[in-house]
């Protein structure tokens, strides 16, 4: 089963012996790629929509994993019991979207060993949820694919991890560009800062020449976001 780079770094995150629950899971792409490589030996396959359920059930079938890969149609976690999963895995949703299905079942996610997710916007509010309901992000991961950048995590429950320290997020710039990411000096994440302030350079200089307003309210935002990514890019210093 090839799967796209992105996917292929979510589910790299995933603990060997994990069974995953594969939350908005289409075409179930990355729980066959779990089983076929030995990362998983069982997935819950789940989606909302009845169109991608049967045709996830095609290419379980098509791979013979019918007996490793379940198929259950359900919003968010609704339909996933207790215990059933070690690993829920999120990937390809907005940041707000999956918060919500987080904090819809408290009950499974607290039962969990660890979040695998991959949210497409609103991360740092992502990062701030983990921190409310005790989860600690212990792996981050950035990649560029197509021309997008795409940031993935894994989040363990507070009480399960032992040296907390390295993992707790305190600074504003560990929310919103990930602790981890910038102490280990990843590559994508600082060619991803130098990119969105060079863009936000190019819209300040734009709003000077229009002093409305809403043209100075804006730019008060902007220069409050390129001292964000400056705090960022020391890191790489």
């Amino acid at each position: 089963m090839q799967i796209s780079k992105r996917l292929q770094a979510v589910a790299g995150m995933v603990t060997r012996g994990n069974r995953v629950a594969d939350i908005g899971c289409d075409h179930a792409y990355t729980s066959i790629y779990l089983i076929e490589n030995n990362i998983s030996p069982k997935a819950i396959a789940m989606d909302v929509n009845q169109g991608p359920m049967e045709r996830a059930l095609e290419n379980i079938k098509k791979y013979g994993y019918e007996s490793k890969i379940i198929v259950r149609k359900s919003d968010g976690l609704e339909q996933l019991s207790q215990g059933e999963a070690d690993s829920i895995l999120i990937a390809g949703m907005g940041g707000n979207l999956m918060n919500q299905i987080l904090s819809a079942r408290p009950d499974v996610v607290g039962r969990v060993r660890e979040l695998v997710l991959q949210p497409q916007s609103e991360v740092h509010q992502v990062r701030e949820h983990l921190m409310n309901i005790g989860f600690l992000i212990t792996a981050e991961n950035m990649i560029k694919e197509d021309g997008q950048y795409y940031v993935m995590m894994k989040a363990e429950p507070e009480f399960y991890v032992k040296n907390k320290e390295p993992y707790r997020i305190t600074l504003e710039e560990h929310y919103y560009y990930g602790r981890l990411l910038l102490e280990h000096q990843n590559p994508v994440l600082r060619e991803f800062l130098l990119k969105e302030r060079n863009q936000y350079e190019e819209i300040y200089e734009a709003l000077l020449q229009w002093p409305t307003d809403k043209s100075i309210i804006r730019q008060k935002e902007i220069l409050s976001m390129t001292e964000l990514i400056d705090k960022g890019l020391k890191y790489y210093s």
